[in-house]
Formats: C-alpha cells, sequence, structure tokens
C-alpha cells in the first residue's frame, strides 16, 4: 500500500500521463493511461525503496498531504 502522496498529470511533450511522489526524489513514471501511470509509479515506488534500502539511505516516512499547488 503506497501511503506517499501522488501527483498525476497530462504531459503534451511526452503524450502520457505522469505520475509522481514528491516525497521520494526522482521517484515518477509514465503511462498511457492515468491508471497505467499510478500502476507503473507503485513499482517504481517499491524499486525506489528497496535500492535506498540496499545503499543504506534515508527512506523519508510519507507525510501526507503535501501542498504544492
Amino acid at each position: 500500500m503506497i501511503k506517499y502522496e501522488v501527483i498525476i498529470y497530462w504531459s503534451d511533450e511526452d503524450e502520457a500521463f505522469i505520475a509522481e511522489a514528491p516525497e521520494l526524489a526522482g521517484c515518477a513514471a509514465d503511462g498511457e493511461t492515468y491508471q497505467g501511470a499510478l500502476s507503473n509509479l507503485e513499482v517504481i515506488i517499491q524499486e525506489w525503496i528497496e535500492t535506498a534500502h540496499e545503499l543504506g539511505r534515508e527512506i523519508p516516512e510519507p507525510k501526507g498531504r503535501l501542498i504544492y499547488a
């Protein structure tokens, strides 16, 4: 279960939906559909956390809703 905030938006440049987890630096994925981008991001978040753990890097605690807009 993902507890990190997720931002999803359409990118004309990429011609795809982009999903980002802003609390995890550089953690983003794309997809042809909104749900596809979210599904791909779920995989990337798991990989991001696993990689950070393997490298001994800090894994941020989810803060819930962030205000970026």
